[in-house]
């Protein structure tokens, strides 16, 4: 009798285990509507691919097997594109076409006959979002949806006349000319996670206005809770606010001129490098990527004075955390600093008269 029961319960054991391993297997769903997926793989592992700007990335859609015709098409979806449909690419399994901005730096990766994923080349600020890969053969359509997150930093950004001056069309503008885009929301929450805090609203790409605090205070909004507080959209042509603004990697590199020049001074000592001055993306993107750590101060191309921490120290401000530090916009006649260079790895140059910031520490 317990052999009898020994076994009824091993017996169990086995068809529970195959029961689940079996749901494990094929529990798939499409993403779009949540049913269960026949065709298209799961992306259990990749669902989010990390990649900085310049470089080429993969974003993975496999096919479990196909169907005796379809098309699988590619998507961008996040942010929406003003309510259009943004295809970045069709196949039919036999040819495949590119569509929009994205098509000449896309193409299916082909890396076997069920493999279907996209891969990206010279990746822009712009590509940061979500794709979906669509299965389509008429009968039963399913999709599945991959996140491409661009690696940058994100900074405040004004104007400057002073606080609160930008249009949302002016603060767009404003991060362009900054080596730059208008951050999303996802984009100023993950800086905050790393320890942003700005008492200043500013506009985001989706025409909200919004700012992050960390340490809550009374002057800044009141002691409540920390997070995003959000000011929820605004009219895009009649109400002012900052910006924030986002960057990646650069092609090219920064380096500081050590004399004390006026900003015409430091404009002319840059281009007798091969270089310009450099836009403050590209010292963000220097600080963040290059590790680039200085004490003194530095013309900027907007005007700006500023200076790239990476290891606070008492006379280097006395500010405890890391960061670009910002004297302002100053006189341009004012001959107390030195000049932030920007040269394009495409540049020919010879050699350096001034090494790399960092080499100066």
């Amino acid at each position: 009798m317990m052999e009898s029961t020994m076994n009824y319960f091993t017996l169990l054991v086995i068809s529970a285990c195959f029961f689940l391993c079996t749901s494990a297997k094929y529990h798939h769903y499409n993403q779009d509507n949540g049913k269960e997926l026949k065709y298209l793989m799961e992306p259990l592992v990749h669902a989010e691919v990390t990649a900085r700007r310049g470089h080429t990335v993969v974003l993975p859609c496999m096919m479990r097997f196909k169907p005796l015709h379809y098309r699988v098409k590619w998507t961008k979806i996040d942010p929406p594109s003003q309510g259009v449909e943004n295809i970045v690419l069709i196949t039919n399994g036999h040819a495949d076409k590119q569509y929009g901005s994205l098509g000449p730096r896309v193409s299916l990766l082909h890396a076997h006959d069920r493999d279907v994923s996209l891969r990206l080349t010279d990746l822009e600020l712009e590509d940061d979002g979500s794709y979906r890969c669509e299965l389509i053969n008429g009968i039963e359509d399913e999709s599945v949806i991959i996140t491409l997150r661009i690696e940058g930093v994100v900074f405040p950004y004004q104007s400057h006349h002073g606080r609160y001056r930008f249009t949302f069309f002016e603060a767009q503008k404003a991060c362009a000319e900054q080596d730059a885009t208008l951050a999303t929301y996802k984009q100023l929450y993950r800086a905050w996670t790393e320890g942003l805090d700005w008492c200043n609203a500013g506009w985001l790409s989706d025409g909200t206005v919004n700012y992050p605090v960390l340490h809550p205070r009374p002057a800044c909004g009141g002691d409540l809770l920390s997070g995003i507080r959000s000011y929820g959209p605004r009219h895009k042509t009649q109400t002012h606010y900052d910006a924030f603004c986002f960057t990646s990697t650069t092609k090219g590199s920064v380096f500081f001129i050590p004399e004390q020049l006026s900003f015409v001074k430091a404009e002319h000592a840059c281009r007798r490098e091969g270089a310009s001055l450099a836009r403050t993306g590209q010292i963000y993107s220097s600080w963040k990527f290059q590790q680039l750590d200085r004490c003194d101060g530095g013309w900027l191309q907007d005007g700006s004075v500023r200076f790239p921490i990476i290891n606070p120290r008492e006379r280097c401000g006395g500010i405890a955390e890391p960061g670009v530090r910002n004297l302002g916009y100053l006189s341009k006649s004012l001959r107390r600093y030195g000049a932030y260079c920007y040269r394009p790895s495409s540049t020919p140059w010879g050699g350096p008269r001034f090494k790399p910031i960092s080499q100066y520490l």
